[in-house]
């Protein structure tokens, strides 16, 4: 029986104020929102997930975005503190459900700042992106709570997207993947592939060589069946608006 359990937290009905930083804001459609979540959730489920609902933030339009919350490592989830004054009443609940989960608690303090969706694992490296939501003060808590689980933590340049998952996450062979134009630099990863679509640099893998991506990225999907990966293609559309992912709409617990 599986034991990968997937965080998710339900869309605001204020989703549509979301904040946004390197794209202009467009009308999201609330309630296609809401069955795109479904579909999401369900496809994560589908896969052998089971699926975890943090309790609803309906006050934080962002609260969909359940991985900015926390990064995990090893059996220590480190709660964040959000780079957007806004988002922090996000990460209350998110502790509660992952401590629920049997995860140890650590905490970024202030003046340190943090995202989840600033960190990508791959194996026991863990590179935070940094320039962006969050700090070097961060990066160093960080450093502090997860060196001695064995990582080794580096830290990269974020410029040009909101988050360092926003531009790149990886193959489940270690590859780092990314769109081009918008990696800071792609020389900072030991192994790089670019992607023909921007949304093609967002992956989360399910297991079995199968990955979960956006329906945006077509030419991409078809990159990785060359490779001989199975792609998992949901519809994103409405947060994709609000420079979502599929990496930031859960947090994975991987058994």
């Amino acid at each position: 029986m599986t034991t990968d359990r997937a965080l998710i937290r339900r869309p605001s009905p204020r989703l549509a104020e979301g904040l946004i930083t390197h794209i202009e804001r467009v009308p999201v459609e609330v309630e296609l929102a809401a069955r795109q979540w479904q579909q999401y959730v369900d496809a994560l489920a589908e896969a052998g997930w089971i699926c975890v609902e943090v309790p609803p933030v309906d006050d934080c339009p962002d609260g969909v975005f359940v991985e900015d919350t926390m990064v995990v490592f090893r059996d220590l989830a480190v709660i964040a503190r959000a780079g957007a004054n806004e988002r922090r009443p996000e990460a209350a609940g998110a502790e509660r459900a992952v401590a629920a989960q049997g995860y140890r608690i650590a905490n970024i303090t202030e003046p340190g700042t943090l995202d989840g969706g600033d960190i990508l694992k791959v194996g026991s490296t863990v590179y935070a992106g940094l320039g962006g939501r969050t700090n070097q003060a961060g990066l160093d808590q960080l450093r502090g709570f997860l060196e001695p689980l064995g990582a080794e933590v580096i830290a990269v340049p974020v410029s040009k997207v909101l988050h360092l998952k926003s531009a790149v996450t990886a193959l489940p062979d270690g590859t780092v993947i990314g769109y081009e134009p918008l990696t800071d630099d792609p020389g900072a990863f030991p192994k790089f592939l670019a992607v023909p679509e921007e949304a093609g640099a967002h992956v989360v893998l399910l297991g079995e060589g199968r990955l979960l991506m956006a329906a945006s990225a077509p030419k991409s999907a078809e990159l990785f069946r060359e490779l001989g990966y199975t792609p998992v293609v949901v519809d994103i559309s409405e947060f994709e608006k609000l420079e979502g992912c599929v990496t930031c709409l859960s947090v994975r617990l991987r058994g």
